[in-house]
């Protein structure tokens, strides 16, 4: 039988738990409980690390094994010469550079787009994306960012989410709207309240949960001390099983950045139980919400006002046909997850082939 193949995954890491580190926790899980596999996760500090109650607590209930290390250090290159395959998230220069000297294949997968302003940083950022063996984006808002509309080779859109449909609640059994993300500025949260404030809907049979945690947490706490803002349950940081069944108990998942999103994982988690989105036309978010979802301009609480409103006068037929249309066009939109180990094991078989 042949060796398993060893795979680095490598992410950035401000010590804070989002989107990104749901995503390697939960690859990182997957390929450890693969035989043709051996996996290890290492979160690389960047700067301003500091790490966080709630990372630690979602590494310890993954179950994963993670390293937390110095960027461009030994235990770096240490994870790079060990390993048959790199998977760095983003393209960071120094893990490409590293891989490269220890002649490993990389599989860069990029999160960001590419719309920042010129600087060194970037041009390195482009240098190191373009020495990887395969380049996968997050959604084909962020490839367009890099390459603009012509796919060029080694290059596929590739959605960061690891999750798969699940059971959903009965659409009568569903109440209200949900919010889960970081409380920080442009994120949306505070649009959100503002929004459902005006909005003229049955706060009991349309209550409001908000989940997250971050520096606008205070803020937002005083806003919805005010009577306009019944209906309003803040829940704060909840760990995974909590949060899903808020989702499943939810009739709409709303996701209101004005950020350029580079995908949203949100309205996947919300879609694997039928749970259809509301959404901002904000990068790739309208890409991870579906066809089925409704959309709202980007830092207007009118526009979201008007969509909430929508949502709650909508019908029970039409919305059940939306629930379950949002989750059948979602089985055919996610990559199975089996391409992860095929791909690493093409590149290390291409790699011990080598003379």
């Amino acid at each position: 039988m042949a060796a398993p193949v060893k795979v680095a995954i490598i992410s950035p890491n401000q010590g804070a738990y989002g989107g990104l580190e749901a995503y390697v926790l939960a690859l990182a899980r997957f390929l450890a409980g693969r035989p043709d596999i051996k996996v290890r996760l290492v979160f690389k500090r960047v700067k301003g690390f500091k790490l966080r109650s709630e990372l630690s607590a979602m590494v310890e209930q993954a179950g994963i094994q993670a390293e937390f290390v110095r960027r461009a250090g030994w235990d770096l290159a240490r994870t790079a010469a060990w390993a048959d395959v790199v998977h760095v998230q983003n393209a960071s220069p120094d893990v490409v550079l590293l891989a490269r000297i220890f002649a490993r294949p990389i599989v860069v997968t990029i999160h960001f787009n590419f719309l920042m302003p010129s600087s060194l940083h970037k041009v390195l950022w482009r240098l190191a994306a373009m020495a990887a063996h395969e380049r996968l984006y997050v959604s084909s808002f962020v490839r367009r960012t890099w390459e603009g509309e012509t796919r060029r080779a080694h290059s596929r859109m590739v959605h960061s989410f690891c999750g798969q449909p699940g059971e959903g609640l009965p659409p009568g059994e569903r109440r209200g709207f949900a919010f889960v993300g970081r409380w920080v500025e442009n994120k949306g949260v505070d649009i959100l309240v503002r929004a459902y404030g005006r909005a003229k809907l049955d706060r009991q049979r349309w209550p409001l949960r908000l989940m997250g945690t971050g520096p606008m947490e205070a803020e937002v706490r005083r806003s919805v001390a005010g009577p306009a803002a019944a209906g309003i349950e803040i829940l704060g940081f909840v760990p995974d099983e909590r949060k899903t069944e808020v989702i499943r108990h939810s009739k709409w998942m709303v996701v209101p950045p004005q950020t350029n999103e580079d995908l949203g994982l949100v309205p996947f988690e919300a879609r694997c139980f039928g749970v259809p989105c509301i959404v901002t036309r904000d990068g790739g978010l309208p890409e991870a919400a579906g066809h089925e979802a409704l959309l709202c301009e980007p830092g207007s609480a009118e526009s979201l006002r008007a969509a909430l409103e929508r949502a709650a006068g909508m019908g029970e037929e039409e919305y059940a046909a939306r629930s379950a249309r949002t989750k059948d066009e979602l089985r055919s939109q996610l990559t199975p997850m089996e391409f992860y180990p095929e791909l690493y094991s093409t590149l290390a078989g291409s790699r011990r082939c080598k003379p």
